[in-house]
């Protein structure tokens, strides 16, 4: 992997794409989805054979009182289920699935965005990451939101367009042909070629 690149995986969490997930349990994903992690791993072993280093984020539901979850109004809206457990911190649900382990560093957050109130940016400067391959889930959602403020944080972006999905493939490609003009738009084949 070049010097000064990093993989970001968004999202990629038991209990996004595990069945016994708290989304696999609400019967919610995709093939798609369920996909991601082995089309991603062989890219993910690249990146760390070549000495590059690969960056999960983790939806985070932080427990309040009774361990009853935090959640935004709109996404209690969204999804109703979220209860106490799903999304905990160092709880097996917010971990980054194990197909795609290990992850040299781990980024938890609360918000769309993985700049949102996080050591991302930080963690990006420390290591010298002036240039992001992002892949994750959800296309519109986690994906869009942290590859629009990379570029507002003057970091570089490539988008693995079939390395992210949404819950519906037509919100996956409006949400890729809206990035277009953010970012360079590539393929896993395609970087696996260069790493």
């Amino acid at each position: 992997m070049q010097a000064g690149t990093a993989l970001l995986l968004c999202d990629l969490q038991n209990d996004f794409l595990h069945v016994d997930g708290a989304y696999g349990r609400a019967g919610l994903g995709t093939a798609r989805m369920a996909a991601l992690p082995a089309r991603i791993a062989p890219l993910a072993r690249a990146a760390r054979a070549a000495g590059g280093v690969v960056i999960a984020t983790q939806f985070t539901l932080v427990p309040g009182r009774g361990g009853v979850p935090m959640i935004s109004p709109h996404l209690k809206r969204l999804r109703p289920f979220l209860d106490v457990g799903d999304f905990a911190p160092a709880g097996w649900g917010q971990q980054t699935v194990a197909a795609l382990q290990p992850v040299d560093f781990t980024i938890e957050k609360i918000a769309y965005s993985a700049f949102y109130m996080t050591r991302l940016e930080w963690l990006l400067r420390k290591l010298g990451v002036t240039h992001l391959r992002v892949c994750g889930i959800v296309t519109n959602g986690g994906v869009a939101s942290t590859v629009r403020d990379a570029q507002a944080r003057e970091i570089d972006v490539t988008l693995l367009e079939d390395g992210c999905a949404a819950f519906d493939d037509t919100v996956h490609e409006a949400a890729i042909a809206g990035l277009r003009g953010v970012c360079e738009v590539s393929t896993i084949d395609a970087v696996l070629r260069q790493v």
